[in-house]
């Protein structure tokens, strides 16, 4: 049985039940907490599954966030300093991140308990017990005028990764770093790789590598 949903019965449906479909649409997705610091030295911790790649060279990454009409502390320290990490999440604090989204007064990472750790001197907080730390600056914000989201562009300035999940052609292994995935707002999962495969050329059949 398949069920159909147009727009319109879409947006007739239940707030829950069209949050919860639309979010879940694009399949499996990134998941990483956002560290930041504000000026004054207060770190924010924050769960994301909107982060993307944009490039290579120069190495960019792309984070969306919701309209800006409310106090959004991770926006607005990357706003304010122009810095912020990208920290992968694995299934021993899984939990922990999902909680850092709670409306908390003191920094998350103290509120749930994971430590906070600096690199070469770089300004925002990464959070210790992940294998894949990403220091970003920020290049330009730009709000999307089809419903006000903000994106956020940013330089990746170091990388530091596990070395068991590194590849010698530069690719990580996800599954042996035991980075967790989602799917919409609060459902978690663990991934298995089915393969790696050859790039695709007409004529040539593919194969594993």
């Amino acid at each position: 049985m398949i069920r159909h949903f147009d727009k319109a019965s879409i947006l007739e449906a239940e707030s829950f039940f069209r949050r919860d479909l639309i979010n879940s649409l694009s399949g499996y997705k990134s998941l990483n907490l956002i560290g930041t610091k504000n000026k004054i030295g207060t770190t924010n911790l924050s769960p994301f599954s909107q982060v993307f790649h944009i490039g290579a060279t120069p190495p960019t990454v792309g984070v969306l966030f919701r309209p800006h009409t409310v106090e959004r502390h991770t926006l607005e320290n990357i706003l304010e300093t122009g810095f912020f990490t990208l920290n992968h999440v694995t299934e021993e604090f899984y939990k922990e991140a999902h909680q850092t989204a709670a409306r908390y007064e003191e920094s998350e990472f103290e509120a749930v308990g994971l430590k906070e750790v600096y690199f070469d001197n770089f300004f925002a907080p990464f959070v210790a017990s992940s294998p894949v730390k990403v220091a970003c600056s920020l290049l330009e914000s730009i709000t999307l005028q089809v419903n006000e989201t903000v994106l956020v562009v940013g330089s990746i300035e170091h990388v530091y990764v596990e070395d068991k999940g590194l590849n010698a052609d530069g690719s990580l292994d996800l599954e042996k770093l035991g980075t967790v995935t989602c799917s919409g707002l609060d459902t978690y999962y663990l991934g298995k790789k089915l393969a790696r495969l050859s790039y695709p050329k007409p004529g040539k059949p593919l194969q594993e590598i």
